[in-house]
């Protein structure tokens, strides 16, 4: 698992992998868009209660592709879990006909995603 200086390695390991992932995608697909949900991180009661007011929701995948309209939820490779909330959101999104993968890591994200792209890597 790769950390980042004295920080909580679950979080370094999968913030580290969704910005390969990111950055693998912009240079592979330089014409189409990829976003960050910025979803996570701890935050104080006021300010959660004020992104919740503002539309924040719990679950949502942390990026989205929009013009495949594929939402990508990254865990670490070994060891991440899916919460409820994150399973209610990616059976919300595949109702209404969105894809969602969920990237066990860099390499099994970028392999979904090139499945799912509607043109080749």
């Amino acid at each position: 698992m790769r950390t980042v200086g004295r920080g909580n390695s679950v979080l370094n390991s999968e913030h580290l992998e969704q910005v390969r992932l990111v950055s693998w995608f912009r240079k592979t697909y330089p014409d189409t868009r990829i976003l960050a949900i910025p979803n996570g991180g701890i935050r104080s009661a006021s300010q959660g209660a004020s992104l919740k007011a503002e539309g924040v929701s719990a679950g949502v995948p942390d990026l989205v592709v929009p013009a495949w309209l594929l939402w990508i939820e990254m865990k670490r490779e070994k060891g991440g879990t899916v919460s409820p909330a994150q399973k209610d959101w990616i059976s919300y999104l595949e109702s209404i006909g969105h894809q969602v993968i969920i990237g066990w890591g860099f390499e099994d994200a970028r392999e979904q995603i090139i499945k799912k792209a509607p043109y080749g890597a």
